[in-house]
């Protein structure tokens, strides 16, 4: 039949025939898993989005090996999420590192200089604002429980004026600080430098010690409280000793104890400051209140 003819195999020209002959012809073999005209059609043009990227990536990689990755404007998002890019891991151990200082180990260097951020110093702030206010309020619950007299009210005003506390000294001390040592590293050469971002890491972190002391200021024991207070003070006030002894050791010596004695003078005054003002005695409301109720009804002298 033949019809037949048209279904039996024939031998091909080898394909180095072929090629010679049309060196612009595609092979393909039997052996290739996968294969894809596109490949070959990218390997001959390339649209111009693909040239695009190309050059961005290009861009992107020059940057990061020359150092010189430009920073996001201020004003952006972008900006801000550097200063909160960091790990779990790394915000336990600057908070263990907080509360259990080593003479000799400097805090920046140990933990905080190689990616400094905002998250562990902003949310340790806001925990503590927190736990004063509530200790406070319970603190006063428990002292004044019993009385017949006393009817509960809380005081949310607590908040604020707690935050506004905790906020101020964990900015304006470290912001002072920071303008301190620029001036003197101006004056006195070789003088170990910290970034503003790097003493607020010190200062947020050191606080971490005071919220499980805040919370035993909630039991009605004022030996309970101070014994709190002077651990927390010893232990926070050490990693500022020795994080920023080092930074004005080699300048004068009676301003290096200066600025020293002022750091943990205004740590210790925030410490009995907030333990004066939230959680007060009884005696001294009863006091106070029973004094201004005598001024109040005493008649004045006739005349």
């Amino acid at each position: 039949m033949a019809s037949s003819d048209h279904f039996q195999f024939e031998e091909f020209e080898d394909a180095a025939n072929l090629l010679g002959a049309n060196r612009d012809a595609t092979t393909i073999s039997i052996d290739d898993a996968e294969y894809n005209p596109q490949q070959d059609r990218g390997l001959g043009e390339m649209s111009p989005n693909d040239e695009e990227d190309d050059s961005m990536a290009n861009d992107d990689k020059a940057e990061l090996l020359s150092g010189q990755k430009k920073n996001a404007p201020f004003w952006t998002f972008e900006y801000y999420q550097t200063f909160f890019d960091v790990e779990t891991h790394q915000v336990r151990d600057r908070i263990i590192g907080s509360v259990l200082p080593w003479r000799g180990k400097n805090f920046v260097h140990l933990y905080i200089r190689k990616n400094p951020d905002l998250y562990g110093p902003f949310w340790i702030c806001a925990t503590l604002v927190f736990a004063i206010a509530i200790s406070g309020n319970i603190s006063n619950f428990l002292m004044h429980l019993g009385q017949p007299k006393f009817k509960y009210v809380p005081e949310f005003r607590k908040v604020t004026i707690a935050a506004t506390a905790i906020y101020s000294y964990a900015w304006l001390v470290p912001l002072a600080l920071w303008g301190l040592l620029i001036w003197r590293n101006n004056k006195v050469m070789n003088l170990v430098s910290y970034s503003f971002l790097e003493i607020v890491c010190v200062y947020g972190y050191s606080l971490s010690i005071y919220i499980p002391a805040v919370v035993l200021w909630t039991l009605p024991y004022e030996g309970v409280r101070w014994c709190s207070i002077v651990v927390a003070l010893c232990l926070s006030g050490s990693v500022l000793v020795l994080t920023f002894w080092p930074a004005v050791r080699d300048d004068h010596p009676r301003v290096s104890i200066a600025i020293m004695a002022a750091i943990v003078a205004l740590h210790v005054l925030l410490a009995v400051g907030c333990k004066a003002y939230f959680f007060s005695r009884p005696e001294d409301e009863t006091t106070t209140y029973a004094a201004t109720t005598i001024a109040l009804i005493k008649p004045s002298p006739s005349t």
